[in-house]
């Protein structure tokens, strides 16, 4: 009877685990990774940009809101199949990641 009732509290745990871990914070995609995996072979890795890529680093990006870069991001065609990989939770990483190259 106890041990049922153990085991029963084990496999409770664990659904809740299952179930939590991949909606805390810490568990989210890091926008690093994210960022060099779909964007940095365009950008490069300091979002300066190559070729007709553009600076992510600009002035004209650093006055775009967050808002701003994902409605970019979901309208523009050149994005559209990183955009669609991507969740809404993943896009603002990357945003985030930009956020700190701009400050380098």
């Amino acid at each position: 009877m106890k041990m049922t009732k153990i085991a029963m509290l084990i496999l409770t745990i664990a659904v809740a685990l299952f179930i939590l871990i991949p909606n805390l914070s810490w568990a989210a995609e890091d926008g690093a990774a994210l960022y060099k995996a779909k964007c940095a072979v365009c950008h490069g890795p300091d979002g300066a940009g190559k070729g007709a890529a553009k600076s992510l680093v600009s002035d004209e990006v650093k006055k775009m809101s967050d808002e701003d870069i994902t409605k970019f991001l979901a309208s523009n065609p050149k994005h559209a199949s990183a955009n669609k990989a991507l969740t809404p939770e993943q896009v603002t990483a990357v945003i985030s990641h930009i956020r700190g190259l701009e400050k380098k």
